[in-house]
This record gives structure tokens, C-alpha cells and sequence, in this order.
């Protein structure tokens, strides 16, 4: 077992004591410091990745390794984390750590430009992929639930979806409220890991936004990040504030101790049809969404005592919330899935209205991921935030005709909150991702910043098969496909992503989805050059290569400008 001053890295995380990238009591480990046994920065940076998404700052639930979105784990159990811990310090620079669902099961002599980690996270053979199997083979400890980032070490906190949030709510308003959310009413819900990025988006957006939630810790955890204006208990109190915002053209955000199931029919009754409606409840998991008439120590119990009376109870409650969902839609609302599963969950309780409303990246993001645009993200893993001011100022030069982009850097700069490690996300294309990530290590070789790891959202442009929610309604027909996201893990391997990963069930639930994550350390070496030229190129060019295989046009252009060579797509 891995200690630190004869404490258990347990205690020390639950504590917020043991962090990496700080100077603490425990251990100093700052700057260009390291502890692993190579002294390489491609090892450390997994490590510091590991240990930053249980940063109580960041992580739900560190003393339960719970990361977000339910029960999206960094690891099975404690001894295993102490295990990948123990690998980690000991392994060479051409070795590779294999983790079968947040276990680690061998370390093989590769070579340098391989893997440092190859994870695979809650896979199950199609016949046995529901949720009742895998709880069953989850409670005999076989396996664990990784959920996306959380299981492949590469979330940044709230603040990694927040971007996809504030474009999504963007979109929104382009498309049909004439190009701005001004004086405009977004009624949502959830305020956990995901959803707690809607309230600021909504507010960057200068809509009133009220986020109902039914946890007030996860109310509390919004207002002390900065994510959240105030809250109140009152639906009065609430449409009040908002409506006295929306009278003024000011952004505010709001959150609404209640429980979705309950508040949104109330709204509904009163005759008040918010212009955007959506939910962000983990409702993807019918035993981490709370059910009407209960609050969190009453679920809990019953969770317990009776899966079975709680997973029904669940589902109508979510079924109550998408009937009063479609009638907002027929009323002339917004209404949209925010990936979360939502509707299949009311449909299989009994509403077979369920999915009148589109899901969100059918609905406003799928253009972009025909282009490979996506999540880009990246931290400091020094923990220094003037690293990323410093390469804030180099997207606003470099980029400075994308006009989205550097908007978005500007309001980022002025209301984001760094939780745990500096990190920022950027919506990225094809071609841009690998000149900024060859920009950024030039940056660290000069010594202008530090070592800096790159990821993205699971959620891009060619590493999902989720049919209802990033591949739902493709225009092929081929939503199920699931062949792409195994081919993007298999390809950023090739390419030398410092890790890579491979996920079942990530945020619409066990079923219904498979994904693929990387993590990339950039050191400054001309090796870390080499793995960022290729990754961020193989990564966003198969999602265009996915898409103009599926007949999109955007990306056929997109793949036969930039050169992507296909020979099943012919360019003129």
C-alpha cells in the first residue's frame, strides 16, 4: 500500500492534502520536481492526472473515488488505486500499464512512442450490457463504471463542459430566438459535475437561467465555484428574480432547491413557458436520480434497502418530467435532451411521446463535429495559471479570425474558476488542434511555460457511438455503429498518445454508448512534438472521416481540403 508520512493516500486526498502539483506537508512535489522512477514527464503527467481528478475541488466524491456523473469512478477500489499508484512510481519510460475497469492488471516492456496506459472501462459483451448485469458483476468487484473523463483520468471539473454549454445555449438562441438569449428564461435541471456548468453558461449568454436541483450541497459546491449567482427554496422567489433580469437584458443565474419532477409541472400550471428547456439530471443512471418526494438521505435509504421499488420510482418521476417537457415543446419552448437519457428513461416507463424533442447535438452541434471541431482541453501540470494566461494570449493572436473562439477566451478569462490543476477547454477543428498543441510545446521547450497534458471531452466529433445522444439520427442510418470509437482508441495509439481509453456506457447509461479518450503530455521534447503532430491530427480526422462517410457534406469538403486521405470517398 502506497503512504505518504505513514497516512493512506485515501486519507490524504479525502483531506485535500495530497496534491502533486502543490507544496504541501505531505510531500514537496512542485514545478519541475517529480517523483516517479524515470523522471519522466510522460509518466508524471498520468500520475498528476490521477491524483487531479480526485482533488476534492474537482471530484464529486474523492473518499469514494466517485469522480462525476454518478458513480464515474477513477479507479475500482482504493487497494487498486494504490496499486496504479504504485506502477506509476515504478514503471520506465518504454513500458506500458494496462488497467482493465479501474484495475491494474500488467505493466509490458513496449517502447518510448507507445502508451504509458492503455484503459478499458465497464465493457460487456452486447448480450449482457444492461445496467441490472452490471451491478451484479460491479457489487462482486469485476468491474467498475468509468463514466467518460472520470475513468481515464482527463477531467478538469465543471469547467470542461462549461464551453460546450455556453456554444450549445448559443446555438440555441442563433437558430431560433434570433440570435441572442438576452431578456430570455432557460428553465434546466441538475447542478451536479455536468449540469452544474448550465447556470454560468446560461448566464455568459445574458439569459436568466433557473437550475433546479435537488441536492443543496451540489447548490452549495455551484455558489462557492463561482458557477451559481444565488438560490432560493422558492419557485416565487426564483421566477421573481429571473423575471426582474430578463426585464433588464441582464444574465443571471439561479438555483432552485426542488426536485425537476415536481418544479417543472408547477411552472407549467402557472402558464410560464420558459423560451429553452432542457434537463442535466443523471438521469442515465436510474439510481443516482432522485425521485420525486424525496431528498438525498430518504433515496439513499431507499437505494439500499429496495434497488428494485427505487429504479421504478425513478422512472416515473423522469417520466412526469419529459411529459411536462414535450408539452413546454408544443407550447413553442426550446426543448432539447442535454445527453443524459433522459427520454429513453420516461419512454421505458410508459410515455411513448418521449422523444417529440430532439437530442442537442442532433439539434446545434453536429455541424461542428462534421468539421472535427470539439472539446480541446488542457492543464498545467505544474499548477501554474499563468500558463494558461500565457497561452490565452496566444489563441486570441493565433486564432484572432475566429471570432467564436476568441470571444470565448475572453469571457473564460474574466468568470471561469480554476478547480484543482489551471485548466482550460477550447472548442478546436481539424488542423488547428495539432498547430496549437506544436505552438504549446515550443512554448514549454522555450521554457515560457510548464509541462502541460491535452485531452478533450469524450463527447467529439469521431470517438462515440451513442445513438441517442452524439450519433443519434446520423444521416446514414448508422447510428449504432460503435466501430468508430474502437478505431479512434486503436489510431491515437498508433499516433502515441500518452494514454488512451475505451468506455462503456459513458453518460447516457450501461447499453447505450461506447467512447474513447486520450490523454497527451507535452514536455517540449521533439518526441512530445512528434505524439502531438500525429494525435491531434488521427483524433479530429477520423470524426471528419466518420461523418463524410456518413454523407455529410460540410465534412466530404472538409476531408478533401485538408488532404485526409480516404479511399472511399472520392474528391474532384
Amino acid at each position: 500500500m502506497v503512504k505518504y508520512s505513514g497516512r493512506p493516500i485515501e486519507v490524504l486526498i479525502r483531506e485535500g492534502y495530497y496534491k502533486p502539483w502543490e507544496r504541501q506537508r505531505v510531500r514537496v512535489i512542485k514545478g519541475e520536481e517529480m517523483f516517479t522512477k524515470s523522471q519522466s514527464w510522460q509518466i508524471e503527467g498520468v500520475l498528476r492526472m490521477l491524483f487531479h481528478v480526485l482533488d476534492p475541488e474537482v471530484a464529486k466524491d474523492p473518499e469514494h473515488l466517485i469522480v462525476y456523473g454518478g458513480t464515474g469512478r477513477a479507479a475500482r477500489s482504493w487497494e487498486a488505486f494504490e496499486d496504479i499508484v504504485d506502477a506509476i512510481l515504478t514503471m520506465d519510460e518504454d513500458e506500458t500499464l494496462v488497467v482493465q475497469s479501474g484495475k491494474p492488471v500488467a505493466v509490458f516492456k513496449t517502447h518510448r512512442m507507445a502508451p504509458r496506459v492503455v484503459i478499458s472501462n465497464a465493457m460487456l459483451v452486447p448480450k449482457w450490457a444492461d445496467w441490472e448485469i452490471f451491478w451484479e458483476l460491479e457489487k462482486k468487484g469485476l468491474t467498475m463504471f468509468g463514466q467518460m473523463t472520470a475513468g481515464c483520468w482527463a477531467y478538469i471539473g465543471t469547467q470542461g463542459i462549461l464551453q460546450g454549454t455556453y456554444e450549445t445555449f448559443a446555438f440555441a438562441g442563433e437558430k431560433y430566438l434570433g440570435g441572442s438569449l438576452e431578456g430570455r428564461l432557460i428553465l434546466t435541471a441538475g447542478l451536479g459535475e455536468m449540469g452544474g456548468a448550465q447556470p454560468l453558461a446560461g448566464k455568459m449568454n445574458g439569459a436568466a437561467i433557473i437550475v433546479v436541483e435537488v441536492d443543496k450541497k451540489m447548490i452549495e459546491r455551484r455558489m462557492r465555484h463561482g458557477y451559481l449567482d444565488t438560490w432560493t427554496d422558492s419557485l416565487d422567489r426564483a421566477l421573481d428574480i429571473a423575471l426582474r433580469a430578463m426585464e433588464r437584458r441582464e444574465g443571471i443565474s439561479i438555483g432552485l432547491l426542488g426536485n425537476a419532477a415536481e418544479i417543472y409541472p408547477e411552472i407549467l400550471k402557472r402558464g410560464i413557458v420558459p423560451d429553452i428547456v432542457t434537463d442535466q439530471t443523471p438521469a442515465h443512471d436510474p439510481l443516482s436520480y432522485i425521485p420525486e418526494g424525496m431528498d438525498p438521505d430518504d433515496a439513499e435509504k431507499l437505494r439500499d434497502e429496495n434497488p428494485d421499488e427505487y429504479i421504478k420510482r425513478a422512472r416515473m418521476s423522469m417520466k412526469k418530467q419529459v411529459e411536462v417537457m414535450v408539452e413546454f415543446k408544443r407550447r413553442g419552448a426550446i426543448v432539447f435532451e442535454y445527453g443524459n437519457n433522459i427520454r429513453k428513461q420516461a419512454y421505458e416507463a410508459g410515455y411513448r411521446d418521449a422523444f417529440e424533442f430532439p437530442g442537442f447535438v442532433q439539434e446545434f452541434i453536429r455541424p461542428m463535429f462534421e468539421e472535427g471541431r470539439g472539446p480541446f482541453r488542457y492543464t498545467s501540470l505544474r499548477g501554474e495559471p499563468k500558463d494558461i494566461y500565457r497561452l490565452d494570449d496566444e489563441l486570441l493572436s493565433t486564432f484572432s479570425d475566429n471570432k467564436r473562439l476568441t470571444r470565448w477566451v475572453e469571457k473564460a478569462r474574466k468568470h471561469v474558476k480554476f478547480q484543482g490543476l489551471p485548466a482550460r477547454v477550447i472548442w478546436l477543428g481539424y488542423g488547428e488542434r495539432a498547430r496549437f498543441g506544436k505552438l504549446m510545446n515550443s512554448l514549454v521547450r522555450l521554457g515560457e511555460i510548464g509541462p502541460m497534458w491535452i485531452g478533450r471531452d469524450h463527447l467529439d466529433s469521431g470517438s462515440v457511438a451513442s445513438p441517442y445522444r452524439e450519433t443519434e439520427g446520423m444521416l446514414d442510418g448508422s447510428d449504432a455503429i460503435a466501430d468508430w470509437p474502437i478505431l479512434n482508441a486503436l489510431l491515437n495509439a498508433a499516433a502515441g498518445a500518452t494514454w488512451v481509453c475505451v468506455h462503456h456506457g459513458g453518460g447516457v447509461g450501461i447499453g447505450y454508448s461506447i467512447h474513447a479518450g486520450i490523454g497527451l503530455v507535452l514536455d517540449g521534447s521533439p518526441e512530445s512534438e512528434l505524439r502531438a503532430e500525429r494525435v491531434l491530427t488521427t483524433d479530429p480526422g477520423l470524426g471528419v472521416v466518420r461523418h463524410a462517410d456518413a454523407g455529410y457534406e460540410r465534412a466530404k469538403r472538409v476531408l478533401c481540403e485538408k488532404g485526409i486521405k480516404s479511399p472511399s470517398i472520392k474528391c474532384s
